[in-house]
């Protein structure tokens, strides 16, 4: 336009700002009185769009408030298309803004609702808002007139590159990745790794696995060797547990007597020491003749894998107890010296069923 400025131009620009003002005000009112009502409800989604759409909504308002007093004024062409494009890249920027904190949040409420994996998704949350953050830069270029073909290329070769130089940490960012989404691994789980390392799981984050050992010591796992690695899970698919004791008896025990007895000492350390499984059933199984006792197998049941070293304390403890009350004896290895003139025969004891040949010492 070239037509100078009049009042009613200023008037009715000032009624237009006044308006995105007055429509900016009122929305974030209304919308903060929604969030009060959405933290009422279970889904957390619900506060993460509420408290969004209070970012976005007022800078939309404004927005528009300023474009329509911009098309009331009388501008040049110049100066109308400068001041659209800026208008454009802020509503553009307030939207990713928005977008990204919407999207976060749902990527957060989502992996909070899946048990083990709240603790650790930082590394989701931060993959998603860098995305839609960077694919809200390339609109607002492509608004401003720029070509982002060029630079898509630059992109695209420059993370060949970069992929290259940064191999390993790429591996673990991806292992990483792949342990949280298979739940394979989880916080708080406790596992063994066929390297030899073993605990519990403190944290994983885009990097690494951090387990904390019986010894109260961190020990730093690289997620592309977890993942690599041969594994056992003691918490899946449950926490409880059961471990083997190996007993022994002398062969002329009773053994019904022997596994009543035995019986009885698993359900009293079933039911009063903490961390055993009270509902248990008590298992004894007999299964080896050797060399001085009969052997067989005792099976407890644990609440959780660290449990196990109090339990099979307590068992023994009673066990031991219980025998020497009820006279039953656990021999101990013995080896028998034949005494013949001018040689000493000592015959080997039993490994296994297996009788090895004796060893003469002569004079």
């Amino acid at each position: 336009m070239n037509r100078a400025l009049t009042l009613d131009d200023a008037v009715l620009a000032g009624i237009a700002l006044a308006t995105g003002l007055l429509v900016a005000f009122l929305s974030r009112t209304l919308l903060r009185w929604l969030g009060k009502h959405a933290k009422r409800t279970k889904w957390s989604g619900d506060d993460v769009v509420v408290d969004a759409l209070r970012t976005v909504v007022p800078w939309a308002a404004l927005v528009g408030g300023g474009a329509a007093a911009a098309a009331v004024l009388p501008l040049t062409k110049p100066v109308q298309h400068t001041v659209n494009q800026s208008l454009t890249v802020l509503l553009i920027f307030a939207v990713t803004v928005s977008a990204a904190r919407v999207i976060a949040g749902l990527v957060q409420s989502v992996t909070h609702s899946r048990s083990g994996v709240a603790g650790s998704a930082t590394i989701f949350v931060n993959i998603t808002r860098v995305l839609v953050l960077a694919l809200g830069f390339l609109v607002a270029l492509q608004s401003l007139g720029v070509s982002i073909a060029p630079m898509l290329t630059a992109l695209g070769v420059g993370g060949l590159a970069v992929a290259l130089a940064l191999q390993d940490t790429l591996a673990n960012l991806f292992a990483g990745i792949h342990i949280l989404a298979s739940r394979t691994v989880q916080r708080g789980d406790y596992i063994r790794l066929s390297s030899g390392e073993e605990g519990y799981v403190e944290d994983i984050n885009w990097r690494q696995t951090t387990v904390r050992a019986l010894s109260n010591n961190l020990v730093v796992i690289p997620n592309g060797e977890l993942a690599k690695s041969n594994m056992t899970n003691f918490m899946r698919p449950e926490q409880q547990l059961t471990i083997l004791v190996q007993v022994g008896v002398a062969y002329d025990s009773d053994l019904e007597h022997v596994e009543r007895v035995t019986c009885e000492v698993v359900t009293e350390v079933m039911t009063e020491i903490t961390g055993a499984v009270p509902d248990h059933e008590p298992l004894v199984r007999f299964h080896t003749f050797g060399d001085s006792r009969i052997g067989f197998t005792v099976i407890l049941g644990v609440g959780e894998f660290s449990d196990q070293f109090r339990i099979k304390h307590e068992f023994i403890k009673r066990l031991h107890r219980r025998y020497q009350h009820e006279g039953i004896r656990i021999p101990a290895p013995a080896r028998t010296v034949a005494l013949q003139q001018g040689t000493v025969v000592i015959p080997q004891q039993r490994t296994g069923d297996d009788l090895m040949p004796p060893t003469a010492l002569h004079d």
